[in-house]
């Protein structure tokens, strides 16, 4: 119903920067919330950000100043630039959409991950 293909994921050093994008496809009416999650080996998957349909963003704490989510509605892509990355920033991060499909209620979707590393 929804698939969604991430990219940008890769090896970078301490302070450098990297893009991943997510493109939304398939059968989509409407998409309400899209966004980035990461989970490191060992620990839960947590939030890195979020956009609303609005533009609404929502950061988690570990990222505030550093990481900025957009969107392309047209495209129906959501972006995370990440800048000033951190070791701490090493993790698999997963693409989040929420749509109505045009035969499906409001629904989440997860993308199949994208994996940042980050050297010391």
């Amino acid at each position: 119903q929804v698939q969604l293909v991430e990219s940008g994921g890769g090896l970078v050093r301490a302070g450098g920067s990297l893009t991943l994008s997510c493109a939304a496809s398939g059968s989509i009416f409407k998409i309400n919330v899209m966004g980035w999650y990461r989970q490191a080996p060992g620990k839960q998957r947590e939030l890195v950000a979020t956009i609303a349909n609005d533009e609404t963003t929502n950061y988690g704490d570990s990222v505030k100043g550093r990481f900025t989510i957009s969107r392309n509605k047209a495209k129906n892509t959501v972006y995370l630039q990440m800048n000033s990355l951190e070791p701490e920033d090493t993790a698999d991060y997963y693409c989040n959409v929420q749509a109505w499909t045009v035969v499906t209620p409001l629904g989440d979707y997860w993308g199949q991950g994208t994996q940042v590393t980050v050297s010391a």
